[in-house]
């Protein structure tokens, strides 16, 4: 029997005890008139009264809290079964309208009607992401930097000043803490399967988010102050996130797989189908909600068997840390050794890349923490986004399936997702984002002869005009350096005849950034190196993106003789300074390139060689910046810059003279 049919349960025996049986051991029946004001609201004070704490420190007896607030909950669960939508949108809908996302709520309401597993669930892992981000909303009205951890937000004093300390310890009870019911944390880390998450807790939640509707209503009465909400995350560059190629036969072959798949635990399967389900509905919020947990708990049962982890590991604990993905892609393992996860998903490889792309990279999507954290707006998910969750999903569930079932992981219309996933590297890694700043700066320089210019017998007509000479000594010397480089560059790439050429230059450039480069934990240095490649990058287009922008000023202003005397030789210099300015900015691109495909040679480099290392990249980060002022409209200071250049190209022939560089270190 595979072990994902053999698993029972993913949360350890006290937590499942916890969840699924403590708030049921109270049999008594309790009054919901008893927590209802005259206006249909919540007495918070009832509510309060049935917190228990320990008597060593009076913190919260998060068991007695449990057992004591059962009957509450189920009070409220069949008060909300009891009423009519529109009774309910009467009494309650104005005071959700602090969380941002009303309609959220009132969803929520619907699905407790019905009370079907699954959408409980999904409930209730909607109104923890938008009551979380209301509450950070709420923090801000007396505090700057939310916590990042719903833990240390529940805790806060800021909250506590607003709502009062007894009302966040009720809160606490059900979500933020581990001690507590923490049904956020257990649903959205793929813990909780369906049946266990008992729909009276997801009721109660909902009303307690009124409560704190009212409350909040009247410390801003009381306050005056106003509660702002902070915009959405919107995603941008969709086109990056473009990888799978998702039609209707995939999705009806995928339904067939979840079924089969040694990734599904059978428990989750009615997940899997939900998620499915909402995909082909066009509720793609909804969709990677039910997904990115099941992601999760389908590779921490690769992770607990390939590392032959203590059962415990796939369990949710009160006691310890749970096994999340950021373990789970991890290098190490707790007690040091290797994690052999990143080695299982080595075919395909972008399992990884794709993870740390659209989960932990810094610039990239980061879907699960941003929904899971409500910086997203559910209703406007886009399903380009969706579309990569689903087909990525798709693709473990292929690689993770038994043999006799190859007639469908081999269906032509599974082949060109499968095709796609081998063929992915990382978009969002900091070398990957370089590379794209440098074919973008490039791009930018490309545009440059295109400029409209001053024909040359109006400029020899201008006396007075100097520094062609030194030009034409710069670009000679540019020219000599890239001759040096020659040997470190593709054959197909060189030319002996025009060395310093855009057309040349982007082409070689485009062969070079195709290079594949290990992103999977880059150790330090790589980072540091590629910080600071990046940052000379983004000089570089800067300059590119001011020089083109004076060129197409000037030149109208020259035409429409508008300009001043001052002026006009100020154009003739720049228009000078662009001759040279143009192949040095290629060279600096070319040299980016060319160490970062050597960039982990950097690790071979001793201590002191990597301090003078990065002090050299760190003068011409300074040669850049100060490029970037000197060619700004305020300053226009183009004489300067053929000084500033003739330093760096000195100091960058004098470098590759002395094979300093990484490329040298790679040969």
């Amino acid at each position: 029997m595979a072990l994902s049919d053999s698993v029972t349960t993913c949360l350890s025996q006290p937590v499942h005890y916890v969840i699924c049986k403590l708030g049921f051991e109270k049999k008594d029946t309790y009054d919901i008139n008893n927590i209802l004001s005259g206006n249909g609201g919540i007495c918070w004070q009832a509510v309060t009264e049935h917190l228990c704490y320990l008597e060593s420190d009076q913190s919260v007896d998060y068991i007695k809290s449990i057992r004591s607030l059962g009957p509450v909950c189920e009070s409220v669960n069949l008060h909300f079964k009891s009423l009519t939508k529109e009774q309910f949108v009467i009494q309650y809908a104005s005071w959700f309208h602090w969380t941002n996302c009303t309609e959220v709520f009132l969803e929520v309401f619907d699905v407790l009607q019905y009370t079907e597993a699954t959408e409980v669930a999904l409930g209730l892992m909607k109104l923890t992401s938008c009551l979380e981000r209301a509450l950070d909303d709420v923090y801000l009205l007396k505090g700057n930097d939310c916590p990042f951890l719903l833990r240390d937000l529940l805790a806060s004093q800021q909250l506590a000043d607003v709502f009062g300390q007894a009302v966040m310890n009720v809160l606490r009870v059900f979500i933020g803490s581990p001690y507590g019911l923490n049904l956020r944390n257990v649903l959205w880390h793929g813990f909780a399967s369906p049946q266990e998450i008992p729909a009276k807790y997801c009721a109660m939640l909902l009303f307690l988010t009124a409560g704190l509707g009212q409350l909040l209503q009247t410390y801003l009465l009381q306050t005056k102050c106003l509660l702002v909400h902070r915009p959405y995350v919107i995603f941008v560059s969709l086109e990056e996130l473009d990888i799978f190629p998702l039609n209707h036969e995939t999705l009806s072959i995928a339904e067939e797989l979840v079924k089969l798949s040694s990734f599904v635990l059978k428990t989750m399967l009615p997940f899997w189908i939900a998620a499915l389900t909402a995909f082909k509905q066009s509720r793609y919020a909804d969709s990677v909600i039910l997904l990115l947990p099941q992601l999760e708990v389908g590779l921490r049962l690769l992770f607990t068997t390939t590392n032959k982890c203590p059962n415990r590991l796939l369990t949710a604990e009160s006691s310890a840390l749970y096994t999340t993905f950021d373990e789970m892609l991890a290098k190490h393992l707790d007690n040091e050794e290797v994690n052999q996860l990143p080695v299982v998903l080595e075919e395909p490889a972008m399992a990884r890349d794709f993870l740390w792309d659209f989960l932990n990279h810094q610039e990239g999507p980061r879907i699960r923490d941003r929904l899971s954290h409500g910086e997203i707006n559910l209703e406007m998910f886009p399903r380009d986004v969706a579309n990569q969750i689903v087909g990525f999903a798709i693709t473990l569930l292929c690689r993770f399936s038994d043999k006799d079932i190859l007639s469908l992981t081999e269906h032509m219309a599974i082949k060109p997702l499968m095709k796609c996933a081998s063929c992915y590297q990382s978009r969002f890694h900091p070398i990957s984002r370089l590379k794209k700043q440098v074919l973008e700066c490039m791009k930018s320089i490309h545009l440059w002869p295109e400029l409209p210019t001053v024909p040359e017998e109006q400029v020899s007509m201008i006396k007075g005009l100097e520094g062609n000479d030194e030009a034409n000594t710069l670009i000679l010397m540019i020219s000599e350096i890239i001759s040096q480089l020659q040997q470190y560059m593709p054959q197909s790439c060189c030319s002996s005849d025009e060395p310093v050429h855009s057309v040349l230059t982007e082409r070689l450039l485009m062969e070079l950034c195709a290079t594949r480069i290990c992103t999977l934990y880059s150790p330090r240095p790589v980072l540091e190196v590629v910080a600071v490649l990046r940052k000379i990058s983004t000089q570089c287009h800067q300059v590119s993106q001011q020089v083109t922008a004076s060129a197409a000023l000037r030149y109208t202003q020259w035409v429409n003789k508008t300009l001043r005397s001052r002026q006009r030789y100020n154009y003739l210099r720049m228009l000078n300074s662009i001759k040279f300015l143009s192949p040095v900015l290629q060279l600096i691109l070319l040299l980016i390139t060319l160490e970062l495909i050597s960039v982990h040679s950097v690790c071979k480099k001793n201590p002191f060689d990597y301090q003078q290392y990065l002090k050299f990249l760190k003068s011409v980060l300074q040669y850049t910046e100060n490029l970037v002022t000197y060619t700004s409209p305020e300053k226009n200071k183009w004489d300067e810059t053929m000084e500033l250049t003739n330093k760096v190209l000195i100091k960058i022939r004098e470098i590759i003279g002395r094979k300093l560089m990484l490329m040298h270190l790679a040969t």
